[in-house]
């Protein structure tokens, strides 16, 4: 009897986490597959971007890889594959939205566009956009940029902003979308553009892994707030659930602060830079009062 009894509360628990599965569709296509698909960019330092051995690693992917954990440990896949997959500034909304990644695990700005093709996490870090340029030639500001060249990456929203606030106030800038970020700073490394507006933190992993970081300056003045957030396929509340709570549970351990010191004040590979970044009031914020909103006004 005791057996009989320890086999229905098994099979209970089979049926329930099969149940809850098949309420999300995501959680069905990794179940059925035995593969959880993640989005990882190859140069966004210190968030996802690839080691000496070519591997993905970041806060961004340290992050997604206890979501996968989660993941396991609901489904009872303690074998299920992680595969990585490869996407930029352009495929990574498209590649989400049409379920070939699960979770996209780099530097994606929440913004109330987006939402319309896909959905977000709990917000997981917050940037802001600036300028940088060269220090022989420094751009203080967005007006100094008047009637000259500035680049950004295609399909940002640095480079959505770019081009609103030089309409709005009449700069007269010409903008040159670039492909990627390394092929921007390279512009304004070349003297090709000058200044290339990203968020903070990307352009001072940029500059830390130039060959001459002292040749560069960081604008104070920002562009905009930027939080960024783990992107999912829309339409699935339950696996949207599963993430956030994974998140916020890392925030509640302590285990991001630590995931944080690892990534912004500690060297990182592949070449021991350590980026020196303190943590500002806006992400303990969030940490101590997890949100998922876009409203860049909450992060201020």
């Amino acid at each position: 009897m005791l057996r009989r009894a320890v086999g229905l509360i098994f099979a209970g628990l089979v049926f329930a986490l099969g149940a809850h599965a098949q309420d999300s569709p995501t959680l069905r296509k990794i179940r059925e597959a035995g593969v959880i698909t993640l989005g990882y960019r190859d140069g966004s330092v210190p968030f996802s971007y690839l080691d000496s051995a070519h591997r993905p690693v970041g806060y961004s992917i340290d992050i997604c890889q206890r979501v996968v954990d989660a993941v396991r440990e609901h489904l009872g896949q303690p074998d299920l594959e992680r595969r990585f997959v490869l996407v930029n500034s352009a495929t990574r909304v498209p590649m989400v939205a049409n379920r070939t990644v699960d979770l996209e695990c780099g530097v994606t700005t929440h913004t109330v566009e987006r939402q319309r093709h896909v959905a977000f996490s709990v917000t997981t870090y917050v940037a802001a956009s600036r300028l940088v340029s060269r220090r022989s030639d420094p751009v203080r500001r967005l007006q100094d940029l008047r009637g000259r060249v500035v680049t950004s990456t295609v399909g940002t929203t640095s480079l959505a902003h770019l081009q609103r606030l030089s309409t709005e106030q009449g700069l007269a800038m010409s903008i040159v979308a670039a492909r990627d970020d390394p092929d921007a700073f390279r512009w304004v490394e070349n003297g090709r553009a000058d200044a290339f507006a990203m968020d903070d933190v990307l352009l001072r992993g940029m500059i830390a892994l130039a060959r001459n970081p002292a040749d560069f300056v960081v604008s104070e003045d920002a562009l905009s707030v930027e939080p960024y957030a783990i992107m999912l396929p829309k339409g699935d509340p339950a696996f949207k659930e599963l993430v956030d709570r994974a998140i916020v549970a890392m925030f509640r351990r302590g285990e991001v602060d630590a995931l944080y010191r690892r990534w912004f004040e500690s060297a990182i590979p592949p070449g021991g830079v350590n980026l020196s970044l303190p943590m500002l009031p806006a992400m303990r914020r969030v940490i101590e009062q997890p949100t998922d909103t876009p409203d860049p006004a909450h992060y201020r």
